[in-house]
């Protein structure tokens, strides 16, 4: 297929594919699905071999959002049942983390919900940061906490954070179909302001809303052109109790497709499969590893995720290893660019969950008008509200 070679030719070049190239990409068929992986995946092993990094969740205050976010069931007015607490202490927050990183994660991503944090929330969550730094040598933290005000980025960055995650989510023409409380350029705004503040940025999508093909490339060149470390594809996992309940737009092709076309607009970008993966790509999870470097380890903020121990079985089944806490994630030319989250043995990022930060907990995506695909079966029974972990008294999922 001539639109392979080439956009397998321009990822080995880091040149970015035209518009056209990427909706095409979108557009094929089924039966190409495994012709568009194997050709992401040359673009994927070139610039990340067949190394997968893993990342671990913390929801250090859950529920409770003023935000009115559409996909989220901590939004304002949520009766999704999930679990509902505030602030995490730092010890807390730092037993959480080991767990996660006695799984074989390198990366913890702090996540609280709410619009934004205020100063005082800052100083906590960087006594969070250092409890964590302190107990466990070389661990790379992000921070997930919603728009920041002006000088906070700075303070988490001298904190010991090392990248903050604030996803885009959707395009900006649809962005306000989904929130009201606040704006696109909001976002924009805050993963600029951790850009500026010398923290890798992590910023990604969520797809399944209802979007177009359209929608989701426009997406993913704006996340391009905010040039993040890492983009975290979110798959929605429509929560009952959320006003997306009914959004079962993806199949497990859908979501390959879509994670292609991402690797080809960002070829030597950490791209991490985020929430929804068990959902959506159930059973073609290993698949997908030929086209992200990156996952989510156990559950996410309020809904459970794969066994641990499965995820780990699965990578090794599939032919790949899980990324060491010595090996550097991003390219040597993007490390040399001064990028922060992956960009040394230290570095930090990109969430999942549905928090007002964005990190999300339940994202996927439909098609253009032209083009919609086959809606995929509910599978209620895969959506499960987190009962274990941070905020309980239940040993986590790792």
């Amino acid at each position: 297929m001539d639109l392979l070679n080439t956009l397998v030719d321009k990822g080995l070049r880091r040149e970015l594919p035209t518009r056209e190239e990427a909706l095409a990409v979108l557009a094929t068929s089924d039966d190409d699905v495994l012709d568009v992986v194997a050709a992401a995946g040359k673009v994927r092993r070139h610039w990340f071999g067949r190394r997968v990094k893993l990342n671990y969740l913390v929801n250090l205050k859950s529920g409770l959002c003023p935000e009115d976010c559409s996909y989220c069931s901590q939004r304002l007015g949520s009766s999704t049942g999930i679990l509902k607490y505030t602030w995490l202490k730092p010890e807390q927050a730092s037993e959480a983390a080991a767990a996660g990183l006695a799984g074989g994660a390198k990366r913890v991503c702090l996540v609280a919900s709410g619009r934004g944090p205020t100063d005082r929330d800052v100083d906590r969550v960087a006594g969070t940061i250092k409890a964590i730094k302190e107990q466990n040598e070389g661990v790379e933290v992000c921070a997930c906490l919603g728009l920041l005000s002006d000088g906070q980025a700075e303070r988490l960055r001298e904190a010991g954070a090392d990248a903050y995650n604030h996803n885009l989510n959707t395009s900006e023409s649809t962005y306000g179909d989904i929130t009201t409380t606040h704006t696109y350029a909001d976002r924009v705004d805050t993963v600029n302001k951790a850009h500026a503040a010398g923290l890798s940025a992590c910023s990604g999508l969520i797809a399944g809303m209802g979007e177009s093909d359209e929608d989701l490339v426009d997406v993913v060149f704006s996340l391009r052109a905010l040039d993040p470390d890492s983009v975290p594809v979110n798959f929605l996992i429509p929560v009952e109790g959320t006003p997306l309940a009914a959004e079962w737009n993806l199949t497990p092709q859908r979501c390959l497709r879509i994670l292609a076309m991402v690797r080809f607009v960002c070829p030597d970008i950490e791209v991490r499969i985020a929430g929804g993966r068990e959902v959506h790509l159930r059973s073609m999870q290993p698949v997908a590893l030929h086209l992200a470097n990156s996952i989510f380890l156990g559950d996410y903020l309020t809904t459970e995720g794969q066994a641990g121990k499965a995820d780990l079985e699965m990578i090794a089944d599939a032919g790949f290893e899980v990324e060491g806490a010595d090996q550097v994630t991003l390219p040597e030319h993007r490390v040399h660019a001064g990028g922060g989250c992956g960009s040394h043995a230290e570095a930090g990022c990109g969430s999942h969950g549905d928090a007002g930060c964005g990190s999300h907990e339940g994202a996927g995506v439909c098609g253009t008008a032209a083009a919609v695909p086959a809606a995929s079966e509910p599978r209620t029974d895969l959506v499960a509200v987190r009962r274990r972990g941070a905020g309980t008294d239940l040993a986590p999922n790792a």
